[in-house]
Formats: structure tokens, sequence, C-alpha cells
């Protein structure tokens, strides 16, 4: 009854409340982003699979820079990570636009991270699991390590939400995830500014 039901009110009503709360908030960043981002805007849409492996775009706050070298390629991540982004993300702030999806229905609050349509190909049977239900703002995987741990123990987690899901476990995740946040925990993997691409083997 919780995943069929008032899983999907509870997200409703949490991101409705959510959004008016830090709407102040939400402005000002998406100002300063305007602002500093060199004209590459504040938000970042990108598409991402859902539930059935549904595409939708998701919103996030953009905190990368579009410069490029002489030769027209775009300069590394942490080389077009402002100082402003940087702290946007290690604040998760990044993610809040994401409340929007929530609203339409594509993503919930809690659930796997919705990553990129090219991995889809890459799962495994049992990996691909973790499109049973809507991906989330954050998750299972998210408490356990975020972007430190591996793609392979990522995908477990996943699917063990997937099996595991309940009021309790949403209950556990949010305050888990509230104090990785509090403490700027777990946000790059291996040193990069960024999570390392997915292979189908790592």
């Amino acid at each position: 009854m919780y995943q069929h039901f008032f899983k999907r009110l509870l997200d409703f009503c949490v991101a409705l409340v959510a959004i008016i709360c830090l709407s102040p908030v939400l402005l000002v960043v998406y100002l300063l982003l305007t602002v500093l981002n060199k004209g590459a805007g504040a938000l970042f849409l990108q598409e991402r699979p859902g539930k059935d492996g549904k595409i939708f775009k998701i919103i996030k706050f953009k905190t990368m820079s579009d410069e490029c070298d002489e030769n027209g390629h775009l300069l590394p991540d942490e080389a077009r990570l402002t100082k402003v982004g940087k702290f946007v993300r290690s604040t998760s702030i990044d993610e809040l636009p994401q409340l929007i999806n929530v609203l339409k229905g594509d993503m919930s609050l809690i659930g796997p991270r919705p990553l990129l349509p090219e991995y889809l190909p890459l799962y495994s049977p049992e990996q691909a699991r973790r499109h049973e239900m809507r991906p989330g703002i954050t998750g299972w995987a998210q408490c356990h390590g975020r972007n430190a741990i591996s793609w392979t123990e990522k995908f477990k987690m996943d699917v063990w939400y997937v099996e595991h899901v309940s009021f309790w476990t949403d209950t556990k995740i949010i305050w888990v995830t509230v104090l990785k946040v509090l403490k700027r925990t777990d946000i790059n993997g291996g040193g990069l500014a960024t999570m390392e691409a997915f292979n189908g083997d790592n």
C-alpha cells in the first residue's frame, strides 16, 4: 500500500511544501549561477531513464561553466567547476530543482538515483531492477557512500531498496541524507569532480 499509493502522495505534498519554503534560496542560487557561470546558464537539463526506463529530463542547478580549450573542447570538470558551483554541489543545493521532477511524477524523493540513458544496455538483468520504481533525489546507496563507492556496490544497494521499500526505510534514508549533507561527505568519487563513468564492469 505504501509503495503504490502513500509514497507518491507523500512525495507530492513534501515536494510542494519544500518548493514554497525554499523559493527564496532557489531564487538567490539561480541568480548567482546565472551571473557566475559565464553565460552557461543556471539550470542543467539532461535526459535520464525513470521508472521502467522511460526517459525524462532531470532538472538540476548547473555547477560548471562551459569553458573550452583552444581546440574548442570542454575543459576537465575540475577546471569548469566554479567556487559557487563547488559550494552548491557540496551542500547538495544543486539537487533541489529536482523537486519539480517529483511534482511532475518523474521522480520520487527517495529511490535509486537516475543515471544516464547510455547505461541502460550495460546493466545486468539484476541491475536493471533499479528501474522497477521511480528514481529518487536521494536513496539507499547515497546513505552508504554516495559517489565514494563502486558501481557494483551502488547497484546492489539500489536493488536492495527496490525489494525493501517501506515508510520506515524512507524515513531512515531521509535522516541519514540530512546528516551527510550537513557533514558534506561522500560528494565526489576517487578525487574526481564527478563520479567516473559506468562501463558495465566497474
